[in-house]
């Protein structure tokens, strides 16, 4: 009998332990997901800073009537677990171009610029603009309150493989040289 509880007690404490382990490194790779995903994080590299953080700061995303602001992630990482995980591995690249120096000047993050955009566009089509659909919501405009011009776009939404980058690229970077558009890029209509 005192083996079979020795065994027993040496199981409970094993599962507690494995347990303990496993929300230690969940809690761990939430907080390195929460640091990662900071303005601060985000704008450590000077590429970052100096480029795209300082087309943004003025923008509509960053400043508004409303006093709404949308980070970094809340436009280029997923909200879905599995979308956001594969887009922190693929940061890896981004980190890869900074230790580099692929785009650690003003000239060449230029030269790759419209690279970058066609990264960013490809994927926002391919996930119908969710991130912008995390915070934005078509159902809920008020057409009335929009434009004549806005209001016909607005309802070509999700009709012809339309959504909100076809028509918001560049809403909060300096759009990228050569004249193209996220259409041209991905067969958009």
């Amino acid at each position: 009998m005192g083996l079979l509880r020795r065994r027993f007690t040496l199981g409970v404490i094993g599962l507690a332990g494995f347990f303990l382990a496993g929300g230690a490194v969940f809690a761990g790779m939430q907080w390195g997901v929460h640091a990662t995903s900071s303005v601060e994080f985000c704008t450590s590299c000077h590429e970052m800073r100096d480029h795209n953080y300082a087309e943004y700061k003025d923008t509509i995303h960053a400043r508004n009537a409303a006093g709404v602001k949308a980070g970094c992630s809340d436009c280029h990482v997923p909200h879905d677990p599995v979308g956001l995980t594969l887009r922190k591995i693929g940061a890896a690249k981004d980190v890869w171009s900074h230790f580099t120096g692929e785009i650690d000047t003003p000239e060449k993050f230029e030269a790759h610029r419209l690279e970058m955009a066609k990264q960013v566009w490809r994927h926002m089509k391919a996930t119908d603009s969710a991130e912008c659909r995390h915070c934005h919501d078509v159902r809920a405009m008020d057409p009335e309150a929009q434009g004549p011009t806005a209001r016909k776009q607005h309802q070509k939404i999700g009709k012809d493989g339309k959504t909100c980058i076809d028509c918001h690229y560049g809403i909060a970077h300096k759009e990228p040289p050569g004249g193209l558009e996220p259409a041209d890029v991905v067969g958009g209509s």
